[in-house]
C-alpha cells in the first residue's frame, strides 16, 4: 500500500474511535467507510513486469481510451491515451527501462480526464525515458478530482521497465508517447494493467535474433 493510504485510512479510523467513543456507532460509521475506502484506494499490488526485447509496458492501470498516429516536434509518434477512474490503482510505472532524460512539470486546468483537450490543457508531469534510441514520453495527467500528481523520480536516475514512478491522487489520465515505427499491442476498450500490460512493441534489431 502506498503511504498515502496509511496516512488517511488511520487518521479515518481514529475518528470513527472516538466517535463511537463520544458519541453513537451511526456517526463513527460514516468515516470508518471512508477509511476503508482510502486504504483499498490507495492498494499497490505487485505485478509481474513482461520481459522481451523492446516492449512498452503500461504506465497505468485504466482503459485505454485513445491510439492514434499524430506530429510532435521531435517528429512522428503514436499516443496512447489511458482513463484511470476512482475504482483503478493509481500508482503509476515506467513503460521502459532506461534513463529519465527530462521530468517537466506543467501547472493547468483540471477538466474531465476523458475530454482529449486534457491531454494539452491539465496540471501535468511530462516524463521521457531513453533506452540507446528509443524515447518513451509519458505524461501523468491531473483530472476533475485528481488535484495532485506525485512523481518520485529524477532527470538522471536509471530505472526499469515497470518500476514504480509515483502516484496521480483520485481519477485521471496517462498519455504514452511511443515512436512511430512501434507496433501498437492495445486499441480503444482494452483495460490495461500498470507495469504488467503490454502498449507496443519495438522492431527486434537483427542482431538482437542471432
Amino acid at each position: 500500500m502506498v503511504r498515502d493510504g496509511y496516512f488517511y485510512g488511520v487518521g479515518l479510523l481514529a475518528a470513527a474511535a472516538l466517535l463511537f467513543w463520544l458519541a453513537s456507532w451511526p456517526l463513527a460509521l460514516i468515516p470508518a467507510l471512508l477509511a476503508a475506502f482510502f486504504l483499498w484506494f490507495f492498494r499497490d499490488p505487485e505485478r509481474v513486469i513482461p520481459s522481451g526485447e523492446g516492449l512498452i509496458v503500461s504506465p497505468g492501470d485504466g482503459l485505454v481510451t485513445e491510439a492514434i498516429r499524430l506530429e510532435t516536434p521531435n517528429g512522428p509518434r503514436q499516443r496512447i491515451s489511458i482513463f484511470l477512474s476512482v475504482f483503478d490503482v493509481h500508482v503509476n510505472r515506467s513503460p521502459i527501462a532506461g534513463t529519465i532524460s527530462a521530468v517537466r512539470y506543467q501547472k493547468g486546468k483540471y477538466l474531465n480526464a476523458m475530454n482529449p483537450a486534457s491531454a494539452d490543457q491539465n496540471e501535468q508531469c511530462i516524463v521521457t525515458v531513453r533506452d540507446g534510441e528509443t524515447e518513451v514520453t509519458f505524461k501523468l495527467i491531473a483530472g476533475l478530482l485528481a488535484r495532485r500528481i506525485v512523481f518520485t523520480q529524477a532527470t538522471g536516475n536509471v530505472i526499469g521497465r515497470g518500476d514504480r514512478v509515483g502516484l496521480i491522487k483520485f481519477g485521471s489520465r496517462v498519455d504514452v508517447l511511443v515512436p512511430a515505427e512501434a507496433e501498437l499491442r492495445v486499441k480503444p476498450g482494452v483495460r490495461v494493467k500498470g507495469g504488467a500490460s503490454v502498449l507496443a512493441a519495438m522492431p527486434v534489431r537483427d542482431e538482437a535474433r542471432s
